[in-house]
């Protein structure tokens, strides 16, 4: 039986993550508190969106979920508080945004926390927050067809990684002379106990009580495991040491890492770190 080591819930694109004892599984991605996960994105002057591929600093960005705020801390910055309710659909600024190849609405969260967010990437941009009447569908070229949503994640709302994959990789980083990575490394949202090296990739489902969760494609990994997430520095790219045994020729020989996922059956699941989760392979 599989276990549920860890889930963790990034509430802005490419900020720093919060560990959670447990959450709820949408289809939407995770959620805790009424945050969900990448609920909120950081966009240049044109929208677009930005990740630590280019602003590694954002992972110094710390997110706490407090009773009614979202709580960001950074270095030399001063706390900022955001407010978890919804402003009034008809009087809240609208932006549009582009995530990928997809360009949907979101609110506009002001000036004042657009300073913030400049002031500590280093950059002019500003942070937008998913609109709930808008639905961004994933592509179902990987799902057989099924149809899911995210909201601001790359492509799917949930991502897994066992950590048994981790110390594979771990082992070989350290063969090569290099240092061992964490987790965090990898940002996924849930990570697996008590399965082999990489079994996640060939997972048919992973059952959290009435809820399934189904893999559909290979993690692809750009240059964000490179970047230490205590302190926004790149450092060697493990992806070179993973270049051997992790291309993956469906993904035109992209290194991947982890599996992103979609809720098949069910929904709005209470998962608890610890909980068994039953695993099954596809062959």
């Amino acid at each position: 039986m599989a276990i549920l080591s860890d889930i963790i819930l990034y509430p802005i694109k490419s900020c720093a993550g919060i560990h959670l004892r447990e959450a709820v599984l949408t289809r939407s991605g995770l959620m805790s508190e009424h945050v969900f996960d990448r609920e909120w994105m950081v966009v240049d002057e044109q929208g677009r969106f930005l990740t630590q591929r280019e602003h590694p600093r954002m992972a110094l960005i710390v997110p706490s979920i407090k009773a009614t705020t979202l709580e960001l801390r950074a270095p030399g910055m001063l706390r900022l508080e955001i407010e978890l309710g919804l402003p009034h659909p008809q009087l809240a600024p609208m932006l549009d945004v582009q995530v990928w190849d997809d360009s949907v609405r979101a609110y506009d969260c002001d000036d004042v926390t657009a300073t913030w967010f400049s002031n500590a990437i280093g950059v002019p941009c500003r942070l937008v927050r998913f609109h709930p009447d808008v639905v961004r569908a994933t592509s179902t070229k990987w799902t057989d067809g099924v149809a899911a949503e995210t909201m601001f994640a790359d492509g799917y709302p949930v991502l897994i990684a066992g950590a048994a994959s981790l110390d594979d990789v771990n082992d070989k980083l350290r063969a090569a002379g290099r240092e061992a990575l964490p987790m965090n490394r990898f940002r996924p949202n849930l990570v697996i106990g008590d399965i082999g090296a990489f079994e996640e990739d060939y997972a048919d489902f992973l059952q959290f009580g009435a809820t399934v969760l189904k893999p559909v494609k290979p993690c692809s990994r750009c240059p964000i495991p490179s970047v230490d997430q205590a302190t926004g520095v790149p450092g060697p790219d493990p992806l070179d040491v993973m270049h051997g045994y992790r291309a993956k020729p469906e993904l035109d020989g992209a290194i991947c890492f982890g599996m992103n996922a979609i809720v098949t059956e069910g929904g709005d699941e209470r998962i608890v770190v610890g909980q068994d989760i039953g695993f099954e392979l596809a062959f």
